[in-house]
Parts: C-alpha cells; sequence; structure tokens
C-alpha cells in the first residue's frame, strides 16, 4: 500500500481514506477493532490480480479518516450507510453492487450490509465474528445477566474517558497486547477477554516481552501509528452505541442472511472459543443456524483473531475461493 493508493471520499457526511487498486467486480474489505485498512495489505495486492476492484476504507473513526467527535454518529446505521455509499461511489458508471469482506467489527458491519441493503451487497464473507441475529435482549442486557458484577471489556469500553486513560498511556504497548494476547502465539495461561476479577484489560495477562511472530517492529509501528496520533476514542464510540444498535434494529429481530456467505476464523482466536462448559462456540452455531447459503467455513488451526496477519495466504485463498463461488 502506497499513498498513492489512497483516495479520499466523502461519502455519507463523512470523509474516509480508501485503499483502491484492481479492475472487476468490486470487492468492499471492511477491518476491525484496532486496525485499519493497513490490516488488508496481504490481501488487497492478491484480489486486484485475481481481478477484481478492491476498495479498502478506513472505517469513520480510524486511521486517515475524519473522526466525527459525536459518539452518535457511530451507529451501525451510519456504519452500514458508508460501505452502502462506497459502493455507490466505487460503482460510477455500472449498477452498484459489491461483496462485502469484514473482521471483526467490520465483519458485524458486513453481516449488517447483507442483511440491510442485499440490492447492494450480493454476498458476504466475515472473519472472526459470526453472525449472530438480533434478539429479544441486547448484548448488554445478555453480558450483565451472565456475568453480573464480574468485568467483561465490552461493558468496560462503554463509559466516555475510562478505557481511553489505558488504552492511551501507550498507544504502541497498547496495540502489542492486543496482538499479542488475542494471537495464536498467546500464553496458555492468558485471558485475553478479562477473567472477571480485575477493573482494567491489562489486568488479564501480560504479553511475552518482544513482538508477535506474525509481526516486524516496522509493522507494530505501523499498526500503531494511527492510534498514538488520534487515539481510541473514535474506535471505543463504535461499542458505545451496541445498545441504541439494538434499539434502531427491532425490524430486523431474528432475521436470517439472504445472500450467499462465507466465515474464516482461526481456530485459536477467543472470539471463537467454546462455551464455559465445554458447549461449542454460540456464535459459530447461530450462525450456522441463521445462514443458510454458507459456502465456505474456514477455521484456521493454530491461528488466533489476526488472521489476515497472522495466516495471510491461507486467508488469502480462503477469500479468493469464496469470491470464486459467488462469482461463477
Amino acid at each position: 500500500m502506497t499513498q498513492s493508493d489512497v483516495e479520499r471520499v466523502t461519502v455519507n457526511g463523512v470523509e474516509l481514506a480508501v485503499t483502491v487498486t484492481g479492475e472487476g467486480p468490486l470487492v468492499l474489505l471492511l477491518h476491525g477493532f484496532p486496525e485499519w485498512s493497513w490490516s488488508w495489505r496481504r490481501q488487497i495486492p492478491a484480489l486486484a490480480a485475481a481481478g477484481y476492484r478492491v476498495a479498502a476504507p478506513d472505517q469513520r473513526g480510524y486511521g486517515q479518516s475524519e473522526r466525527p467527535p459525536n459518539r452518535r454518529d457511530y451507529t451501525i446505521h451510519h456504519l452500514v450507510g458508508d460501505a452502502a455509499a462506497l459502493v455507490r461511489h466505487f460503482s460510477a458508471g455500472s449498477e452498484p453492487e459489491a461483496v462485502v469482506i469484514g473482521h471483526d467489527w467490520g465483519a458485524m458491519v458486513a453481516w449488517s450490509c447483507a442483511q440491510y441493503r442485499p440490492d447492494l451487497f450480493t454476498a458476504v464473507m466475515a472473519m472472526s465474528v459470526p453472525f449472530v441475529p438480533r434478539m429479544d435482549m441486547s448484548l448488554l442486557d445478555l453480558i450483565d445477566a451472565t456475568r453480573g458484577d464480574d468485568f467483561h471489556y465490552i461493558r468496560y469500553f462503554q463509559e466516555p474517558g475510562v478505557a481511553e486513560v489505558e488504552l492511551e498511556a501507550d498507544p504502541t504497548e497498547t496495540i502489542r497486547w492486543f496482538a499479542w494476547m488475542a494471537s495464536g502465539d498467546r500464553p496458555e495461561v492468558a485471558a485475553p477477554l478479562g477473567d472477571g476479577n480485575q477493573t482494567r484489560l491489562f489486568e488479564s495477562g501480560s504479553p511475552p516481552e518482544g513482538i508477535p511472530p506474525f509481526l516486524t517492529a516496522g509493522d507494530l509501528a505501523r499498526w500503531a501509528e494511527p492510534f498514538v496520533e488520534g487515539g481510541f476514542t473514535a474506535p471505543l464510540n463504535w461499542y458505545r452505541n451496541l445498545q441504541r444498535n439494538w434499539e434502531l434494529t427491532a425490524a430486523w429481530n431474528m432475521t436470517p442472511i439472504a445472500v450467499p456467505a462465507g466465515f474464516v476464523g482461526g481456530a485459536a482466536d477467543p472470539v471463537l472459543a467454546p462455551q464455559a462448559d465445554g458447549a461449542p462456540n454460540m456464535g459459530l452455531m447461530m450462525m450456522d443456524q441463521f445462514v443458510p447459503d454458507l459456502r465456505t467455513r474456514v477455521l484456521l488451526e493454530g491461528v488466533g483473531h489476526w488472521n489476515q496477519q497472522e495466516a495471510p495466504e491461507e486467508t488469502t485463498a480462503a477469500m479468493l475461493d469464496f469470491l470464486s463461488r459467488v462469482r461463477d
């Protein structure tokens, strides 16, 4: 990715930095937390070489894109609106449509894109976060009901200004912590999503010294760069709209995904871990139930949460296989 690849596009009332390359059917790549479009650096050229037009935005609040100051400007409707507007922008002169592929929070946006606008998003592939439909109880209420007063990172992220104190004390160290603790190389004793007996995120375990094997020192610095410059408030605002998102999406309660879909995850991803009682991961079970046209389902052995970075070749191969399935 070079600076010449990046376009600044104003859509849906926000200016976004978008890496664009290639010619052919449009593929929209949506990153997660705490990343930015750079996380797709290994996949972008491969997809372009395979005959696709690739657009990978820094989503609102991230990277070099605009950071609206009002936390209400980060609802799921804003995020899907950004993606839909990008499809229309990059489909100028042709019928607006795209395959949307998202990782982590980007997966949640991608699932929503496919659910709310199947006219624009003809297929969806998610990474790390399986599809879970909007249910009768919100995620925050479910956390409260099941965890009580125990620590949970999503609950910790809710109060404006609280998590920022910890995450912004040393943004590069914060990214190093996330990189280690959600990777397939994390220590066996780590509890990356919290162990219930803590008050801050980093109390859940200490990463090894140095840099995870899937990164270089330059990679770590590059990954952290936008957070050193812009902090974490805007990305955390995505979490601070979870309850509002649940309220806004009542019309889609228990609605399945109707378009062709694919899923890639790391078998060692803590997000995909079995339930505490040993039962299969709830998200994977829900996805199997509510995504009837799931054409690709790949779990990469030994790989954690950052599958595009930890296993770039395998991830790219799964993406190209899925794209060929929905293109033919």
